[in-house]
């Protein structure tokens, strides 16, 4: 099973996700429906939403609902998480002042930094008004830690922004808060609807935690590696803010003491002046490798969590997203 063949497996319930997400995007606000549109419509492969649905059917959640299209909590809680992940996307390119997200404009450059940030609080609104419609304290109670945690990922990656003495634990604690909590609640949610007991949710949430932190690793390398059009965004826009990524803190503890210097008043200064210097340094201490194959390691983590899952299409869906997410190129 190839990436294309994971999205094929579960067209039409993505279909079902899409059409949610476009009706409640809606607003009499006229701002509102602009900028949530584009910023929507600019979304990349969905893989938070993709996460709930291939968790849930993993357990034959869709058998268990037969023709009932009244009960679809995986499609609702799909399109809660594309609402709460977009609502970070918007105060996050405010935050760091980014103007290129996915090869398009960030709506903080289109619009302004005040509206982006208010149209992502209707999102987040948004999002808890529909998981109220699950009527469940428990998917309350997941979704709201997971954006408090997220919240907190963000405070603390704005105190390590500028920090050269950023270690490797600091940085993947920030991983761990800001980007793959959303994959561990993603995860936990299909099992949790599918009505799967403690330990195998916890299984799920463990799951998507490693897919997270292993999808963020390779981000940072691709940081430094791929080109701009495969990325949707400039090279080295991490450096350019100030962010102590792992490649980074690598190549700092392991190069010489000039490329350390070099790395580390780039970190403190921001800016790009000397990104070829640093990128070879990065190339040439085995940074890009040696944070490739922590990304590898949580891939691992994360399939081993899927032992005793049933054997089906899903539970190879799930394989093969994580292989993909330490494979690709963008």
């Amino acid at each position: 099973m190839n990436i294309e063949d994971v999205f094929t497996l579960i067209k039409g319930d993505m279909e079902r996700v899409n059409r949610l997400i476009q009706t409640s995007l809606h607003s009499e606000v006229v701002l509102i429906n602009q900028i949530s549109q584009y910023i929507i419509n600019s979304a990349g492969k969905r893989l938070r939403p993709v996460l709930v649905l291939l968790s849930a059917n993993a357990f034959a959640y869709n058998d268990s609902k037969g023709s009932d299209t009244t009960d679809e909590h995986d499609v609702t809680l799909a399109a809660v998480i594309e609402f709460i992940h977009t609502a970070t996307l918007l105060h996050d390119d405010v935050v760091d002042e980014s103007a290129l997200r996915r090869g398009k404009e960030t709506a903080n450059e289109l619009w302004g930094n005040a509206a982006s940030v208010l149209v992502g609080d209707f999102l987040y609104s948004r999002a808890f008004e529909m998981m109220v419609g699950v009527e469940s304290m428990k998917v309350m109670e997941i979704l709201s830690h997971s954006t408090n945690t997220i919240a907190e990922g963000e405070v603390l990656q704005l105190l390590n922004c500028n920090d050269a003495s950023t270690t490797e634990a600091r940085y993947i604690e920030v991983i761990h808060y800001k980007t793959a909590k959303l994959f561990e609640s993603a995860s936990q949610l299909g099992a949790m609807v599918a009505q799967q007991d403690e330990a195998t949710e916890q299984a799920m949430a463990k799951f998507g935690m490693h897919l997270g932190t292993a999808f963020q690793l390779i981000d940072d390398v691709l940081d430094y590696s791929a080109s701009s059009e495969d990325m949707g965004k400039n090279v080295g826009d991490d450096l350019a803010e100030g962010k102590p990524t792992l490649p980074l803190i690598y190549a700092m503890a392991h190069g010489t003491e000039e490329q350390a210097a070099l790395i580390k008043e780039a970190i403190e200064q921001g800016g790009l002046d000397q990104i070829k210097a640093i990128t070879q340094a990065i190339e040439t201490t085995g940074a890009l490798d040696y944070t490739r194959n922590i990304a590898k390691n949580e891939a691992q983590q994360a399939i081993a969590q899927l032992d005793n899952i049933p054997n089906s299409e899903y539970k190879e869906a799930l394989i093969t997203l994580a292989n993909f997410s330490v494979e690709r190129s963008f």
